[in-house]
């Protein structure tokens, strides 16, 4: 009789497994493109790597050549770079804050069209991360660094210099509140998410969807067709690899000073001797940190980045719900409602303003340098979101990655800005003076006037390197698969690699000119990407319009009718085998 259930499960077991088959091939048959070329078929494996025989050499020699080129005229790097900032700012910005615009029109229409209903992997794909732990993982990699960096410094600096959009407003008055938070909210809020939306869409897409690499090569399909595997694809993800690594370091860079910042504070405060806040201290901690981003990735997505990420989010929430217990609670509420609002009313404007005055700079050194930070952040960003958002449909893998992020960081921005606003309009403090004379320690200078200084401090210190760790296992695991011809898994030789080039990046980048270095890279990189992206706006389009035709198509239906067909043969041989088991225990029981 102890044969009978095991037949039984055995058959139960085979009319799954054909139900699964059948769903595959649904998907491989009506929507993966006529082609024998698979991911990684034409890499090398050689000395632990697993690399795309184009893309991951040419990569490295121009990294390699701008580091060198860096290091070898270190004196004249400074001025290069901040040069090199106004020409593109000069030249450019009108495009950034177009496209930027054009990103968010984009994206809306996807979500809120008919092609709100296509899920990511196919009809039958199911969902590879809990929605807990999907958010999680877009927080940490979103912004994290930025957050902290900026949550104190941007407010303050547009409450004593108002931005030239407010015209009329007076700095260092209770009108420039709500508009440098509003302001705050901009560079913060839907447009940074809406470009990541858009890369992290078509990755998604074109990989689960189609069966292409996840590369940016694979969303090109469209007009390309096998000629993503040619050159062509070889310099688009090129662009990508650099564009990613250098959006990454200038993350990177920025959280090492803030780490610096915090450990002198506290260091001058505890300690007979503070730690000093110098370049070649933060190019130690970039090499210890990120000694311990390479144990973290690998370890791998699921057990080193998913749970780091979990911890981080932890941290943040425990952070921000710290600050705004010992801070004016009400104040921030009401600062919070009041800035949204602002917000909301000059939002159709002020995303499509560009400062037109011959020789102002202040645009130059705060909206576009965020639209370039954030366009080469996208690879980044946007290949992890496609990575972990498998199973879920179109609509809301818009709308979550627009607006719950987006949210957040309006609340978070509201209760480190504004009790910072609060410690100028209501107190006789002043930060101003602190954020123009050193923007990374801002936000310690904000706890010294509220309780529990050494606290805030620590976990703010620490919540900055787990940042780092996060955005450096992330980013590596992304530029893994670009370098890899869009495998899934790479060796774990090949991962510590770039988390070790990440870090290199980020200390030659403050060794040759610090933070306006950061801010010139994030630019440049950005601005060629900005023309790929507006490209795959319509390769997106043309993908997500051929799912839906085909998903109307009467072979789909008949396709589904075979699968749920097959479904109800596996349920009646299902509860066969529960029925059978029960009369066997019953008999049983009777012999007995």
């Amino acid at each position: 009789m102890s044969s009978e259930p095991d037949d039984a499960s055995a058959g139960s077991d085979a009319e799954e497994t054909l139900v699964g088959e059948t769903s595959e091939g649904l998907q491989v048959e009506l929507f993966h493109p006529d082609t024998e070329r698979k991911p990684g078929d034409t890499n090398v494996e050689r000395w632990g790597f697993d690399i795309h025989p184009r893309v991951f050499p040419i990569a490295c020699a121009v990294i390699a050549l701008f580091i060198g080129l860096t290091l070898a005229f270190r004196s004249g790097s400074a001025e290069v770079f901040g040069t090199g900032q106004v020409l593109i700012s000069a030249g450019g910005g009108w495009f950034y804050v177009l496209a930027v615009n054009v990103f968010i029109l984009v994206i809306l229409y996807f979500a809120l069209s008919k092609y709100g209903t296509i899920r990511i992997g196919g009809v039958e794909a199911e969902k590879e991360f809990t929605d807990f732990s999907w958010m999680a993982m877009l927080f940490s990699a979103g912004m994290g660094i930025g957050l902290m960096f900026f949550s104190v410094a941007e407010p303050v600096s547009h409450f004593g210099s108002v931005p030239p959009f407010f015209t009329g407003v007076e700095a260092e008055t209770e009108a420039a509140g709500p508009a440098g938070m509003a302001m705050t909210y901009l560079h913060w809020g839907i447009h940074p998410w809406a470009i990541y939306a858009l890369v992290g869409l078509g990755l998604a897409f074109f990989s689960f969807n189609r069966g292409l690499p996840l590369t940016f090569r694979s969303i090109f399909w469209p007009l390309l067709g096998e000629r993503i595997y040619g050159w062509p694809g070889h310099l688009i993800d090129i662009v990508s690899v650099i564009a990613t690594l250098f959006g990454l370091s200038t993350s990177l860079g920025i959280g090492v000073q803030q780490v610096n910042a915090g450990l002198s504070v506290l260091s001058g405060q505890y300690l007979a001797t503070a730690v000093p806040q110098a370049t070649w201290v933060q190019v130690v901690l970039i090499a210890g940190i990120t000694a311990i981003a390479t144990l973290s990735v690998a370890a791998g997505l699921d057990g080193g980045v998913r749970r780091l990420s979990e911890l981080n989010l932890y941290l943040m929430l425990g952070f921000l719900a710290l600050m705004l217990a010992v801070g004016p609670t009400l104040y921030l509420l009401r600062g919070f409602v009041s800035s949204i609002g602002t917000y909301v009313g000059v939002l159709p404007e002020l995303a499509f303003w560009t400062q037109t005055t011959s020789g102002d700079t202040w645009q130059s050194a705060w909206t576009i340098f965020y639209w370039g930070w954030w366009i080469s952040w996208a690879p980044f960003v946007g290949m992890f979101i496609a990575r972990i958002s498998k199973g879920r449909t179109v609509r809301e893998f818009v709308l979550a990655v627009l607006f719950l992020p987006s949210l957040f960081s309006f609340f978070w921005m509201s209760v480190f800005g504004g009790s910072a606003l609060f410690v100028e309009l209501e107190t006789s403090g002043t930060l101003v003076a602190a954020v123009n004379e050193n923007v990374a320690t801002a936000i310690f200078e904000l706890f010294s006037y509220y309780p529990l200084t050494p606290l805030m401090s620590i976990v703010g210190v620490v919540l900055v390197v787990t940042f780092f760790v996060t955005s450096s296992d992330s980013g590596s695991l992304v530029i893994d698969h670009l370098t890899s011809g869009g495998k899934h898994d790479v060796p774990v030789t090949q991962r510590i690699f770039w988390a070790v080039t990440e870090g290199a990046v980020a200390a030659v980048l403050l060794i040759g000119g610090g933070l306006g270095a950061l801010q010139t890279a994030a630019i440049a990189a950005g601005l060629p990407f900005a023309f790929v992206l507006l490209l795959m706006c319509y390769t997106v389009y043309l993908g997500l319009d051929s799912e839906y035709e085909i998903m109307a198509s009467d072979e789909f239906a008949e396709w589904v009718e075979r699968i749920e067909a097959r479904e109800d043969v596996a349920s009646v041989g299902s509860d066969a085998v529960v029925e059978k088991r029960v009369e066997s225990d019953d008999a049983t029981s009777l012999d007995g």
